[in-house]
């Protein structure tokens, strides 16, 4: 219902994005037609205003001609002012001729000052019309370029708002379609899930249906054996149940040691900062406010500090005791409060301590009311002294009440019935929330130490060691504040467990007793040997592990055998090749004692005929030399024959060699060829050695590689296979688990329901025995009185 809600919701938000997308496209629309309108209306202006500068431009010509024309008039008259002098002069001197051409020149002069006079008057008439006009254009021209300032403000701005307005449409309906996408993809995950979830109804229905048919059967065989076979339930009466031996609980005993070891070492902490706090406020106490290396501190301090160096004598046996009590607390034990004879000695310690602070407590807020009595002490000062008297009290106070609980817990473990089982939440409650006062008391206290810590270090008088004995006061007092908030959190988040009942027989809410303890540990040493006893040792069989780690060595020893077969193949393949190249070259070598025997001789023969020849005469030397020439005739001629037949060729795995018959001459040939073939022989055994070796190699890794590369399809098989069946036990778990929760849930409900149906049948059995008793007694009744009469 939900999602649909949020569907319709979508929908309808959807619908109003629309409705504001078509008015304002119908608004953009309008606001393109006046930026339209406007263009056009800049357009005409700047057409206007390119005709009135073409205008200006002529009459500003039209002005320069006529300052042209008037500059010329302007010579004009003044040439004829000056004719007109000159005139004047003449018509003085001459005053005696005819009036005639006085007169004539009279008029002439009259001519040219009208026509002068109207010149004059028209150009200032022209000036007037040009400064008018020059005027006009300037007013006109100014209020066009403002209007066309204005009319381009306009049009950006209105650019700018289409713009925007373009970009915000575009981004929302592009969210609106990625809105649209993910709201289909999350309506079809939806549909998905409910057809699974209807699935999975159908299935739970079928799985409750069977479970219930199973159930009301249990419940029928259960029915008819109890009241077949249970004539008594010794679980009705707590009296009878009280009998009964509760199950001993590993669980419980187990969590009890790691909450004890966890509260020791929170004790030990609160131990050490105890020690350090009273150890601190005793060095002050011999520092403030009287020194005691300068002169003898007051009678009541000196008190004060001797029963302070006492205080290792009542803290310390505070951890001894909780240590023991730790230690007592085992697998093999039963750890509950009637059990528990080590709280006795904890509590006893804890009271002893809580009387060592009541001692010390008037000694302590008289020492502080003599430091507010010192001529330095400022009214702030007092004030703090003030609060820490106070927070003194309140943690003696809080310190008594721990004893308190702490003594009405240990004392069942002394007397079983001197507390009733349905107080014991109750106290562990009060005994979490004073552990929490604890703590806010020592914060406070801490607090103000360090507030009156810093107003004495601004005075005058202070000293280093007093400030060096307040920061490690400050610093116990500090870890005192966090030992005790440890402490109170610890107790609060394990008070489930304090409170919790751990051994109780089964269906009862009596608590256990000490006898009822050790006949339990009895049954639990009896059937552990018992179980010892019985358990026969397994016979040895291979781990899976092993096996599958030898199948594999299986698989891939298989492989190599096929890799061997085929290098064993290829190797008597090459030891083949070897042995006819070796009997070619046993042949070859014979061949070359044969000659070599051959050329030996001949050299013999030809070093006799030589000595010979040198020991005759000068003949017989030119005979000896003549027989010479001629067997180097013999054999150049040979070399030649041999030159011209053809060639051995000899192909290995150095190359091809190239045997040509020849005939030596000189003993250094021989023995250099005979060198020459023993490294080329030499160098071919190295090469062959090599090409087996590598070829060995290359068949020993393409094996290892194919081996390897099935073992890892293998792998991949198993790791795919594997998956897939984790994923299906991780299905199988959970439908087990919501299986379980309800089939939990129905068992508790119809075994809760079976109780209370025994619970009624024994109660209706308990009163027919008692009405068949009572009838039976008065029955005998009866028949006394029948015999009597």
């Amino acid at each position: 219902m939900a999602t649909m809600a949020n569907v319709t919701d979508l929908q309808t938000k959807y619908s109003k994005l629309a409705q504001e997308y078509s008015k304002l496209r119908a608004q953009n629309q309008v606001l393109k037609k006046a930026v339209v309108d406007e263009q056009a209306s800049t357009i005409s202006l700047k057409e206007q205003l390119k005709q009135r500068d073409q205008s200006l431009r002529k009459q500003e010509q039209e002005m320069d001609s006529l300052s042209f024309r008037n500059q010329q008039l302007a010579k004009r008259v003044e040439l004829l002012q000056e004719e007109l002098a000159v005139s004047e002069a003449k018509s003085k001197k001459g005053k005696s001729k005819v009036d005639s051409p006085s007169q004539h020149g009279l008029e002439t002069q009259s001519v040219f000052d009208e026509d002068l006079q109207k010149k004059i008057e028209e150009n200032e008439r022209l000036h007037i019309q040009f400064y008018e006009a020059d005027e006009q254009h300037r007013r006109q021209e100014a209020e066009l370029r403002g209007r066309l300032q204005e009319l381009e403000k306009d049009s950006e701005q209105h650019q700018t708002v289409l713009d925007g307005l373009t970009a915000k449409y575009i981004d929302t309906i592009e969210r609106l379609q990625s809105d649209k996408a993910r709201l289909e993809v999350k309506a079809q995950t939806l549909e998905r899930e409910a057809k699974e979830c209807r699935m999975r109804t159908e299935e739970c229905q079928q799985q409750l249906r069977r479970c219930q048919s199973e159930l009301n059967r249990q419940v029928k065989q259960s029915s008819s054996v109890i009241q077949e076979k249970v004539p008594f339930n010794d679980t009705k009466f707590s009296d009878y149940n009280s009998l009964n031996v509760p199950p001993h609980n590993r669980r419980h005993q187990l969590k009890a040691r790691d909450v004890a070891g966890q509260a020791l070492s929170f004790i030990q902490d609160l131990v050490a900062a105890l020690l350090n706090f009273h150890s601190y406020t005793e060095q002050r106490v011999h520092i403030y406010p009287r020194d005691s290396s300068i002169e003898p501190i007051s009678p009541l301090n000196q008190k004060f500090s001797q029963y302070l160096h006492e205080n290792a004598a009542y803290v310390r046996p505070l951890e001894d005791s909780f240590l023991q009590l730790h230690q007592s607390i085992t697998e093999d034990t039963v750890t509950v409060l009637e059990t528990v004879v080590k709280l006795k000695s904890f509590a006893d310690n804890f009271s002893s301590y809580t009387h060592f602070l009541q001692k010390i407590l008037p000694y302590q807020l008289k020492s502080l009311e003599e430091e507010c009595e010192a001529p330095l002490c400022t009214a702030a000062l007092t004030a703090k002294n003030q609060e820490l008297q106070g927070d003194m009290k309140r943690v003696t106070s809080v310190f008594e009440k721990l004893q308190s609980y702490i003594n009405i817990l240990a004392l069942p473990s002394v007397r079983q019935d001197a507390m009733p089982p349905s107080s014991t939440s109750a106290v562990f409650t009060q005994l979490a929330a004073c552990l929490h006062s604890l703590h806010d008391a020592i914060k406070e206290m801490s607090k103000h130490y360090n507030q009156k810590a810093g107003l004495e270090q601004e005075l005058p008088t202070i000293t280093q060691k007093l400030c060096t004995t307040s920061e490690c006061l400050l610093g116990s007092l500090g870890s005192l504040t966090s030992s005790t908030g440890k402490i109170a959190t610890f107790f609060s988040n394990n008070l489930d467990f304090f409170t919790s009942p751990g051994y109780s027989p089964r269906g009862g809410t009596v608590t256990l007793n000490p006898l009822q303890a050790e006949s339990m540990l009895a049954n639990k040493k009896k059937a552990a040997a018992y179980m010892h006893a019985i358990k026969k040792p397994r016979p040895q069989s291979v781990p899976y592990r092993e096996a599958l780690s030898n199948r594999r060595i299986l698989t891939s020893s298989t492989e190599s055998r096929e890799g061997l077969t085929q290098q064993v193949q290829q190797s008597q393949e090459k030891i083949a090749r070897l042995e006819q190249e070796k009997e070619h070259w046993l042949l070859e070598a014979q061949l070359g004692k044969v000659r070599l025997e051959k050329e030996n001789q001949r050299i013999a023969d030809l070093e006799a005929q030589l000595a010979a020849a040198l020991g005759g005469s000068p003949n017989s030397q030119a005979a000896a030399a003549s027989t010479l020439a001629q067997s180097h005739e013999e054999a150049e001629k040979e070399l030649q024959k041999a030159v011209g037949k053809e060639t051995t060729l000899c192909t290995s795995l150095v190359g091809m060699l190239c045997t040509t018959p020849t005939v030596e001459h000189v003993g250094d040939e021989d023995s250099r060829e005979q060198l020459i073939k023993t490294h080329y022989m030499a160098r071919v055994g190295e090469l062959t050695t090599q090409l087996q070796i590598s070829d060995s190699k290359a068949v020993h890794f393409h094996s290892e590689c194919r081996a390897l590369a099935k073992r890892l399809a293998i792998a991949e098989k198993s790791r795919e296979t594997l998956s897939e069946e984790v994923k299906r036990a991780n299905q199988n778990i959970t439908r087990l688990q919501d299986e379980l929760t309800t089939t939990k849930r129905s068992y508790e409900d119809q075994l809760s329901m079976m109780s209370d149906h025994l619970c009624s049948m024994n109660e209706t059995l308990s009163k027919q025995r008692e009405e068949i008793d009572t009838l039976k007694l008065g029955s005998k009744g009866n028949a006394k009185k029948n015999k009597g009469r």
